[in-house]
Order: structure tokens, then C-alpha cells, then sequence
């Protein structure tokens, strides 16, 4: 059976995927675009953080020890690292600060909720923080260092182009830098 090629004004595609690198055939459905268009992962991490710490302080385990400031402090940077982690999935916009405020807040569980539920809380709050800090919003694909190479190559074998529309210039002359003195012709 001979394979077909595009109809016109599609692209070639091979078990979902364009062959040519483009958008995948097969669209996205709104959960996984609202997961794609945030910082998902740095608020879910910083998220499980503060819950996590909350519910060490909360542990009736005979282990639990307060270190440090007792009290209110212990249950408030907890709380705030939730709510901060929720604002992150919910309000992207201003992910910055959320996560300057996440990171601060996981640190200073150290001293004020079980050394940060036990370091597992506090790491989830400073790694969740970080991501969201990093994350960056519709940045391009990168193109690997292989695709460049091949992409160089290419260029390098057709011979430079040059802008044709510019005046005085034909498709076999090269155009002069800025500032260089042109002769009389």
C-alpha cells in the first residue's frame, strides 16, 4: 500500500505527530493548556510543602519536637506557604513574589515547625518555590544542539543570502558595513 502524501494546506503526520516538527495534530484538551499556561509543578510542590508541615505539627507522634519560636509562628509560615502555593496555581501573574515569599517562608520553618516537617516540607516548599521562580510563560522550544549544527551546515552549503531589495546591491554583492566608505564607481 502506497502511502499518501498532505492534503493541501495540512502537514504530513505520523502517528500523531507532524513530521516536520510542527504543533502536534491531536489538540490539547483545558486542563492540560491550564496546566501548560502556569506554573503547575513549583505551586503543587510548594503546595504539599505547607499541608505536609501542617499536618507534622499536628502528629501525635512522641518524635515531634518544636525547635525554636513556639506557637503561632509554627502554624502561620506553614499556612502562608499553602495559601502562597494556591495563589501560584490560581494567580500566575505575580509568581515572583509568590515564590520569593514560598521560599522565605520554607526556610523559616527550619526554626519554627519540626525542622520544616521533618525537612521533607520544607524541601518541597524551597524546590516548589524555585520552579516557579524558573518557570518562564509560552517560552519557544528549544532546538537542540544537533538541529543547530544540521541547521549551520545547510546555511554553509547554499552560500550566504543577501537582501536583494536593499538599492545597489544585486543578488552577487555582498552588503558593506556601517561606516565603511564606499569607492566611486
Amino acid at each position: 500500500m502506497e502511502s499518501q502524501g498532505p492534503l493541501d494546506g495540512q502537514e504530513p503526520v505520523d502517528g500523531g505527530r507532524p513530521v516536520d516538527g510542527g504543533q502536534p495534530a491531536v489538540e490539547q484538551d483545558a486542563f492540560t493548556r491550564w496546566v501548560y499556561g502556569r506554573p503547575f509543578w513549583g505551586g503543587l510542590w510548594l503546595t504539599l510543602g505547607g499541608a505536609w508541615i501542617l499536618l507534622t505539627m499536628k502528629a501525635s507522634i512522641k518524635v515531634v519536637m518544636h525547635v525554636g519560636m513556639q506557637g503561632v509562628a509554627g502554624y502561620l509560615l506553614p499556612t502562608l506557604m499553602l495559601l502562597v502555593g494556591l495563589l501560584i496555581l490560581f494567580s500566575p501573574g505575580q509568581r515572583l513574589f509568590y515564590s520569593i515569599v514560598g521560599v522565605l517562608c520554607s526556610m523559616g520553618t527550619w526554626l519554627t515547625s519540626n525542622l520544616g516537617g521533618f525537612m521533607v516540607g520544607l524541601l518541597l516548599g524551597v524546590v516548589g518555590s524555585v520552579l516557579t521562580f524558573g518557570w518562564l510563560p509560552e517560552q519557544d522550544q528549544r532546538v537542540s544542539r544537533r538541529d543547530r549544527r544540521k541547521q549551520g551546515q545547510r546555511t554553509a552549503q547554499d552560500g550566504p543570502s543577501y537582501d536583494t531589495d536593499r538599492p545597489g546591491e544585486g543578488a552577487g554583492t555582498a552588503p558593506m558595513a556601517t561606516g565603511t566608505p564606499q569607492t566611486a564607481q
